[in-house]
């Protein structure tokens, strides 16, 4: 078996990742969907759990030798059925669509309806698109926003009793509101439904209250263990114990085989660090870092989509600042600025050009910033919306940028791993 490290046995690989932290540290990051994990989370995750295969569940593999995993599965599965208070868990996933399609082998057949937020005002692939296994292999038909870009409740529920879908999904990607889960499972219970929440964006705020449940009222909640919840790429699924054997099937054989054990040590971590009250204080400072940013944009002539934000991301509509939303991910990118376009209610651009941007603040929050850091964020997206194709501007605000940056240094204690 080969003996030398990284740097010897893989020298280009082991520059690219130096060169990936180097683009951490020195930038703002603003994508919503990304975070910074801790340490001991990135220690646990680079493991020698990695070599380990442990199909099926504690207690009950189809492979000898788990002894060891199966306590370290056991410390994830009890630590996150507290953080969240529900009755099971299954912290195989690996990753939210990998949930998200679990729970629908579980309750759908192949052609049944399931009934989600468009993609466009707000959803995820997985919530029906047609290019996803959930618009491919079932019926999906959708809900939307309304005129004040909020999730229009009446018309969810008009929709479900008119279409009768055997699942109702509530959950977004791009949806900075609180969302009401109990219009949902109101009309699920009606009608005969299954209830499924995907909270994988504002989970952290779930398990801090700082966004209502939506355990208490779904069948099947499932989340990415990453994002607000700063824990490694990954994802979980809790459900009631009626649904228990249901959803543990659909995960293993039915979507997976064998768990990542190392990636799943990482999240029991990640899970131990937000059963600990300093990430109460954490999340809150995550709202009030994106309402903060968010009024500093409309004070800057943005608009964002809604007129606010009740959790950590913020929707921008940029057709009255005539730049789409492609041009204006790129220019910040120059500028040392990490966001993504996006569409927008009413869309009239293509996916891959856009009208908006989504801004969240889990990253920079994570690195301590707080909302005096949004207001000179907020300046820098200004000037380079402003004036997009100008280098020099982009140049100067990625030096304020670095600067910015190094007063909240990210990983002070991690090495380089190239020579």
């Amino acid at each position: 078996m080969p003996q030398a490290r990284l740097a010897e046995a893989d020298p280009e690989i082991a520059r690219l990742i130096d060169e990936e932290v180097d683009r951490q540290r020195d930038g703002l990051e603003l994508i919503a969907s990304e975070n910074f994990v801790s340490p001991a989370v990135l220690e646990a995750m680079g493991t020698a759990l990695t070599n380990k295969y442990a199909e099926g569940l504690p207690g009950k593999r189809y492979y000898g030798g788990c002894e060891f995993v199966d306590q370290v599965e056991q410390l994830a599965i009890d630590r996150v059925k507290k953080l969240f208070n529900a009755e099971h868990a299954n912290v195989q996933p690996h990753s939210g669509a990998q949930a998200n399609a679990a729970v629908y082998l579980a309750f759908l057949k192949p052609g049944e309806t399931v009934l989600g937020l468009d993609l466009s005002q707000g959803g995820h692939l997985t919530h029906g698109s047609p290019v996803n296994f959930s618009g491919l292999l079932y019926h999906a038909i959708h809900y939307g926003v309304g005129d004040d870009g909020r999730i229009d409740y009446k018309a969810m529920q008009e929709i479900a009793r008119r279409e009768k879908p055997k699942m109702i999904v509530a959950g977004a990607s791009a949806y900075a509101r609180i969302i009401d889960f109990e219009p949902f499972a109101e009309v699920a219970k009606e009608i005969g439904a299954k209830f499924m929440v995907d909270m994988a964006h504002f989970a952290g705020l779930v398990a801090t209250g700082y966004h209502p449940s939506p355990v208490p009222h779904a069948d099947a909640v499932t989340s990415t263990t990453h994002k607000t919840l700063r824990g490694p790429r990954g994802g979980l699924i809790l459900c009631t114990a009626e649904h228990q054997k249901a959803i543990d099937k659909a995960m293993f054989p039915g979507t997976q085989g064998g768990p990542l054990e190392h990636v799943i040590a990482a999240k029991a971590v990640s899970f131990k660090e937000a059963l600990d009250p300093g990430f109460k204080t954490y999340c809150g400072q995550v709202v009030a870092n994106a309402r903060a940013l968010a009024s500093a944009l409309m004070e800057r002539g943005f608009d964002i989509v809604s007129g606010g934000t009740d959790n950590h991301l913020m929707l921008v509509d940029l057709r009255n600042k005539n730049i789409t939303g492609k041009v204006a991910e790129k220019a910040l990118d120059a500028a040392g600025i990490t966001v993504n376009k996006n569409t927008v209610p009413k869309e009239t651009q293509s996916p891959f050009v856009t009208s908006g941007i989504r801004i969240g603040t889990p990253a920079v929050t994570t690195r301590g910033m707080k909302e005096r850091e949004m207001e000179m964020i907020a300046a820098f997206i200004d000037r380079i919306v402003k004036a997009p194709e100008d280098e020099k501007l982009a140049a100067a605000v990625r030096d304020e940028v670095r600067d910015l940056a190094k007063r909240f240094p990210l990983y002070p204690s991690l090495k380089r791993i190239s020579a």
